[in-house]
């Protein structure tokens, strides 16, 4: 069967603007601006905070993590912040006046920097929970993750002959099991809070608006299940990190100390994945100008050889 000379222009013209279109990035599509409709997170409260650390023994043995020392100490498990080995991490600041704590994970944004930058699709948000997710087997070890988390979260294996990325995943695979984070399920106090982030936001704006040196009830473990505690209410910065920060994030906190000295860092409201889009719509748009060049060169190319 022979193909003839204009099915094949057609063809490659049509082609090339097809390929230039379906090009430009569907972000808004994908990873979802909005909050998922049953998205899932965890509200931290360094007012109830105790530094106990049990979320972060919860979280090792939930997800088979290693221990990890820091210095010669080989007694227990003590490391110094958030690594290849260590998905989540208490800290405590203290300067001068009452001491807090602050609890470091994966933030879970609504437009995560390190899905838009994985060229292979091994971070993924799940469209119902909006969990962060990642795939082993798809990873290439390109780290722009690292790079593009503006939360200095993913970790890459370093000293694995076959490394991989990690990070938390709210304890995804619990799911199934009708279980959540296991730092949530371990949490004595409240702390850490898991359950519908539309939930979740509820009560940390009813924790702003309690007057401090009063008595409230406060949900501990999973914000559904109805277990409480009653704690005295402490006065918080008026903000809930996360609601806003880079378009939202399914993991918010609450603290009565000023998020930047507990090492949480400053941004803005609106997203750099949302910059990054209208960066590449409009270098995919300027790929149409060379394909219709093309298309018009092999137009001209046929009509010259039709009149030999």
């Amino acid at each position: 069967m022979s193909i003839q000379r204009r099915d094949f222009l057609k063809a490659a013209l049509g082609g090339s603007l097809a390929a230039a279109a379906s090009a430009r990035p569907g972000l808004a599509a994908s990873q979802g601006r909005d909050l998922p409709p049953e998205a899932l997170g965890i509200l931290y409260d360094s007012n109830l905070c105790i530094g106990c650390q049990a979320c972060m023994t919860a979280c090792k043995q939930a997800n088979d993590m290693p221990v990890e020392f820091s210095g010669q100490q080989t007694t227990w498990d003590n490391p110094l912040d958030l690594s290849a080995k260590t998905l989540n991490i208490i800290k405590m600041y203290d300067g001068g006046d009452t001491p807090a704590f602050v609890k470091r994970q994966c933030l879970h944004c609504l437009e995560p920097g390190c899905v838009s930058a994985c060229p292979v699709s091994a971070l993924e948000k799940d469209p119902k929970t909006g969990i962060v997710t990642y795939d082993k087997k798809a990873c290439i070890g390109c780290r722009y993750c690292q790079v593009a988390c503006p939360y200095n979260v993913p970790k890459f294996e370093w000293d694995n002959p076959f490394p991989q990325i990690r990070k938390c995943e709210l304890c995804n695979h619990l799911l199934a099991e009708e279980r959540y984070a296991a730092c949530c399920e371990a949490c004595p106090t409240g702390a850490s809070l898991f359950g519908p982030v539309k939930e979740l936001r509820q009560e940390a704006e009813r924790r702003l608006n309690m007057e401090p040196g009063q008595y409230h009830e406060f949900p501990v473990n999973h914000i559904s299940t109805g277990k409480t505690q009653t704690h005295k209410a402490e006065a918080y910065v008026p903000k809930i990190y996360g609601a806003d920060e880079l378009g939202g994030t399914q993991v918010m906190l609450l603290s009565g100390v000023d998020f930047n000295k507990l090492g949480l860092p400053e941004v803005r409201d609106k997203s750099y994945v949302s910059d990054l889009e209208g960066l590449s719509s409009k270098l995919y748009s300027y790929m149409l100008l060379p394909a219709a060049v093309f298309g018009g060169l092999l137009y001209v190319a046929k009509r010259h050889g039709d009149h030999e």
